[in-house]
């Protein structure tokens, strides 16, 4: 599987999340603790919003994160209010950039953590639920890349959870009548460059790890000894992560299974997530 982490709040420099933390993104590439692979060398991606610009940046590569030098260089001159960060263990699909999240159209960003079981099956089909006006813009091979083009399909960018509950909702019924009885796993976060989407499900109910921090004013009230550093991060800075950084028990609240959740201005909630069967 995979790692990764959003970030939404007051702009950041991209190093003082990815490299600062004790076990941070960048360690957990090498020395992941939750994840199915202790190992995420098989590629990056980070993608990130700043002011002036119609669509966020992203950078992706195949190397991996703990050893390429030009992340390292980005991140420390990068600040921004909302990013992505991924890094790959691949499953099935073959490491190139392409592959590499996250994935982009127009303003929006996606990455995912987690497998279609039975995507060999069911490949061609969900491929051809795809907007033929979408279709084209699919550069790699991966289950992710083609559940984004499915929820752009099913209008992710007016109703962001509906899009993606019929996304699931499609390989959960054609993965079925293949004979898969589990056919989704994973987490999901998606954003259009003022709201950040997050999403926890599986068809078992044995998702891949997620979590969200405690507010940063909890976390100075919790951690008195740890207020001097707690000082310069911004009240409203909110991180999802699959795995947890950082040396602050307590710190990280597990995202419930079959769960979503929504950040942006003026809203901070978790809702039910459930996926909507294909007709």
């Amino acid at each position: 599987m995979c790692r990764w982490l959003a970030y939404w709040g007051s702009p950041i420099r991209l190093t003082d999340v990815l490299y600062t933390p004790v076990h941070s993104l960048i360690d957990q590439s090498l020395h992941s603790k939750l994840g199915a692979e202790t190992t995420n060398g098989d590629g990056f991606g980070i993608g990130w919003y700043d002011e002036g610009t119609d669509a966020p940046g992203v950078f992706r590569s195949t190397e991996p994160a703990w050893n390429d030098t030009n992340l390292r260089e980005l991140s420390a001159h990068t600040t921004s209010p909302l990013f992505f960060a991924h890094i790959r263990a691949a499953i099935g699909s073959s490491v190139q950039q392409t592959n590499c999240h996250p994935f982009r159209h127009g303003r929006w960003l996606w990455m995912h953590n987690g497998f279609i079981d039975g995507l060999t099956d069911i490949k061609r089909d969900l491929a051809f639920a795809v907007d033929p006006a979408l279709y084209l813009n699919i550069g790699g091979t991966t289950d992710t890349e083609l559940m984004f083009y499915l929820a752009l399909t099913f209008g992710l960018e007016d109703d962001p959870p509906s899009a993606v509950a019929r996304t699931i909702g499609l390989v959960e019924t054609l993965g079925r009548e293949h004979g898969h009885q589990s056919p989704f796993q994973g987490t999901i976060a998606t954003s259009d460059g003022e709201t950040l989407w997050a999403f926890r499900y599986s068809s078992v109910g044995q998702t891949r790890s997620l979590y969200f921090n405690r507010s940063v004013p909890q976390l100075r009230d919790l951690f008195p000894d740890r207020a001097a550093r707690l000082e310069s991060v911004a009240d409203d800075a909110r991180l999802v992560v699959s795995e947890p950084v950082g040396d602050l028990p307590g710190a990280w609240i597990e995202v419930p299974e079959a769960t979503y959740g929504v950040v942006g201005k003026g809203r901070e909630e978790l809702l039910p997530f459930a996926p909507q069967a294909a007709a």
